[in-house]
């Protein structure tokens, strides 16, 4: 996990954090499996992902397409947002 979160983490987490929803809220930097997510909400099974510009290196992208895969597989949505 980071220690430090990039402005676009924290402006989404501030949000994300005082969302009114009914039975569910939103964890930052969660662990699942082998893979940390920046934000997750467990009783919807949703991630969000923040992509800065090192995700569109070849190397990064093809490991970013591996983890969503797993993750979809496991039965997870997620959504991915460029910074």
């Amino acid at each position: 996990m980071r220690a430090n979160t990039t402005p676009h983490e924290r402006i989404l987490w501030r949000a994300l954090k005082n969302l009114p929803l009914e039975g569910s809220h939103f964890r930052r930097q969660a662990p699942i499996g082998p893979y940390v997510v920046d934000f997750f909400c467990p009783a919807k099974r949703l991630i969000i992902e923040l992509d800065g510009g090192h995700h569109n290196e070849d190397d990064t992208a093809a490991r970013d397409l591996v983890r969503q895969g797993w993750l979809e597989r496991e039965g997870y949505s997620v959504i991915r947002f460029r910074n």
